[in-house]
């Protein structure tokens, strides 16, 4: 039975555990870092950038680099380059395509199953999304499971007191707060809420318009007209934010930022921490609503909480520890390591889905992890009221039913409007799906029994049913909303996805054996000139002429066109002048 992969497919940077000998360990990139940016990018030649490779170019290739992708997931958002259109999914596959590539490369061995994280507060249309990323990229997706729930199972592992927990998960573009009880072997997530439109990026971006302000003051300039300028400020502000996380001032320095009349134009600020705190006072003060609304929902107050964890990149900034003190009365504990709790909960949890128990250190019971879907499900009633099945925070799996009839006399058919939200009425609540229940018998207004059932799964990925009970006449939603990939559409980005790793694959094998042959030709020409006199007319004669048809396929030879027949006839051509002339390539160092 192979590994499963624990994927935490972050805004700002993913992160991708297995367990090793019982313990989960973080697979590192090719470069050794223990995160890998969740940027990709497209460079001018058609090659395909992720990762840090990505975000090194993106200050000179900014229009066809995307970054900050998981906040689009589940809405129609695309962008199209070279004339293909992506979509967060496609783009997000990306992503993971190369986490997995990471741990098989890590462990010697092939990687399919994974375990993906999502904000606990990702509707229904949004974990869908992330599921067919996973598909996309090759893999077997075995549980979607809650950013804030995945901290907390790490934590609990290795901590088996009885406490009730709040996970604060502050991170590149979202925010969740979960409050979880531990005890008994039981890990149960008693309610969460959350701003899927918090995080880093917006944190940066109040540094960024700090900046384009100062700049304009200073020069009577507008920066934002000027794409790459932009692009170096948004680096310089994320560099801000983290120095200012362990300082208390720091200096942005941007030579040659821009050009004012064929002239250079630099920037050198000093930002300190008290005036960053002052820039994101307002968005720090929005994790107060989440946190106030998840004790409610939970029925406690924050005395009862044992700890509180920092989860997220986004919660090292000081303001942000200083809230969460204020909030709960509690000091923050630092016994898990923000940017990798999450991936290593879900290392876990793919770990006992193969069926290996896990117990809570301190006893001998095994870890049981329950769940809970994070908005209230509903169907639109008479009158556009959002009718509720499900609440929020209610555990999952979970199933629940209920009777409806019809709103007009001699119906033969119903729409079915399902939705997801907290508001009374159904427009003000996100659509997830509309079905139609076909073939109903006749009947006045109120008679038939129309019974709907709402089937939530361990992901949180919600099924509706419905059902005329005098006929026995069934029908289950399909998602119809816009932004949900259709199958075809999945089964064309899986396609192309392998295609592209099949290319990728060949344009690393053209790149060293284009400098094998470059070598070998480099060597035959050198023997020629020092050995040329005392050769062998025939063999000097066929050196000359293997040395010209390898010259004419390297010419002709086109990396970003480059096919496996390319590769064959550059591989006989080499070998060839190798044998005439008793020669080898060496891989360019």
């Amino acid at each position: 039975m192979g590994k499963v992969m624990g994927i935490d497919l972050g805004t700002t940077n993913s992160c991708v555990s297995v367990i090793e000998n019982e313990e989960p360990v973080i697979v590192p990139t090719p470069a050794g870092a223990r995160t890998t940016p969740s940027i990709v990018a497209f460079s001018k030649n058609g090659e395909r950038l992720v990762g840090e490779a990505a975000k090194r170019q993106a200050v000179t290739n900014p229009g066809r680099t995307i970054s900050s992708v998981k906040r689009h997931m589940g809405t129609d958002w695309s962008i199209r380059i070279d004339g293909k259109e992506y979509k967060p999914q496609t783009i997000s596959a990306m992503v993971l395509m190369q986490l997995k590539k990471d741990a098989e490369d890590f462990l010697g061995e092939p990687v399919t199953d994974a375990v993906i994280t999502v904000p606990a507060y990702f509707n229904d249309i949004q974990r869908q999304a992330t599921k067919d990323a996973g598909r996309i990229a090759g893999l077997n997706v075995l549980r979607i499971i809650n950013e804030p729930t995945s901290a907390a199972l790490s934590y609990g592992l290795n901590h088996g007191e009885a406490q009730k927990v709040m996970v604060y998960d502050l991170g590149g573009g979202t925010f969740d707060v979960s409050i979880i009880e531990i005890g008994d072997g039981v890990i149960e997530v008693l309610a969460t809420a959350g701003d899927n439109r918090l995080g880093g990026d917006d944190f940066d971006n109040r540094i960024v318009d700090w900046v384009v302000q100062e700049f304009r003051r200073e020069h009577r300039m507008d920066l934002t007209r000027d794409f790459a300028a932009m692009q170096r400020v948004r680096e310089a502000a994320e560099q801000a934010k983290k120095e200012l996380s362990s300082g208390e001032s720091t200096q942005i320095i941007l030579p040659y930022l821009t050009q004012d009349k064929g002239e250079p134009v630099h920037f050198e600020a000093v930002l300190t921490r008290s005036k960053f705190n002052e820039l994101v006072d307002s968005l720090i003060e929005r994790t107060a609503g989440p946190v106030h609304s998840a004790l409610k929902d939970a029925g406690i107050s924050a005395s009862q909480l044992g700890r509180v964890l920092l989860v997220g990149g986004s919660t090292r900034i000081p303001a942000v520890q200083d809230k969460v003190r204020m909030l709960t009365g509690k000091e923050p504990s630092r016994n898990i390591n923000p940017d990798e709790c999450v991936a290593k909960g879900a290392a876990i949890l793919g770990s006992t889905l193969q069926g290996n128990s896990l117990t809570a250190a301190g006893t001998n019971q095994e870890l049981l992890l329950m769940d809970v879907t994070p908005l209230s499900l509903s169907i639109e009633t008479v009158g556009g009221v959002a009718t509720r099945l499900v609440e929020r925070n209610s555990t999952i799996p979970t199933r629940y039913s209920k009777i409806f009839s019809t709103a007009a006399p001699y119906q033969t058919n119903v729409e079915i409007h399902v939705l997801q939200g907290e508001r009374p009425m159904a427009r003000d609540n996100k659509t997830i799906g509309k079905f139609r229940l076909k073939g109903i018998r006749r009947a006045p207004a109120g008679v038939p029994q129309i019974e709907v059932t709402f089937d939530i799964d361990a992901n949180g990925i919600l099924k509706v049913s419905a059902r005329d009970l005098d006929t026995g006449k069934e029908q289950s939603v399909t998602i119809s909303a816009g932004d949900r990939m259709s199958d075809e559409e999945i089964q064309q980005a899986i396609f192309e996805a392998q295609a592209y790793a099949r290319q990728d694959d060949l344009r690393k094998e053209a790149i060293a054996l284009n400098s094998e042959a470059q070598s070998v030709l480099a060597k035959a020409q050198q023997k020629l000139k020092s050995e040329g006199k005392q050769m062998e007319k025939a063999q000097k004669k066929q050196i000359k002429s293997d040395c010209a048809a390898l010259q004419k396929l390297l010419g002709k030879f086109k990396l970003e066109k480059a096919v496996e027949a390319d590769l064959e006839n550059i591989r006989e051509a080499k070998a060839r002048l190798e044998e005439s002339v008793g020669v080898s390539g060496d891989a360019a160092v």
